[in-house]
């Protein structure tokens, strides 16, 4: 009894865990440095809430010489309390380049930012 009573609280409380991650809702600012054979890329934007987390960028496609990262941060639940307003939101990346990258673009929902690699 006492399991089944545990795992029914797990499987309501899954939903909570799996959130799915989407984008912010704009790019303010973006950075990319060469760092060795590495670039580091720090994104500065907003979202549209309170309770966005986990703010992370995500390498996307891209070409030869053009290293494409979309901007993604797991929403509040749908259930929860925020304040509304547009609060700043930060992310950064380092990845390995294996060949020449002069430029970095990042994606959200309302914008796209484009920098060159500060060398």
């Amino acid at each position: 009894m006492f399991r089944s009573v545990l795992f029914l609280l797990f499987l309501t409380a899954l939903p909570a865990f799996a959130a799915p991650e989407k984008r912010v809702w704009r790019v303010d600012s973006i950075v990319a440095t060469q760092s060795g054979a590495n670039v580091v890329v720090q994104v500065k934007g907003a979202v549209q809430s309170g309770g966005w987390h986990h703010p992370h960028l995500k390498v996307a496609h891209g070409d030869t010489h053009t290293l494409v990262v979309e901007f993604l941060a797991q929403p509040p639940g749908a259930t929860a309390t925020v304040i509304s307003g547009l609060l700043p939101i930060t992310a950064t990346v380092t990845v390995r380049a294996d060949h020449a990258i002069v430029s970095v673009k990042a994606l959200a929902e309302a914008n796209e930012v484009t920098t060159q690699v500060l060398h």
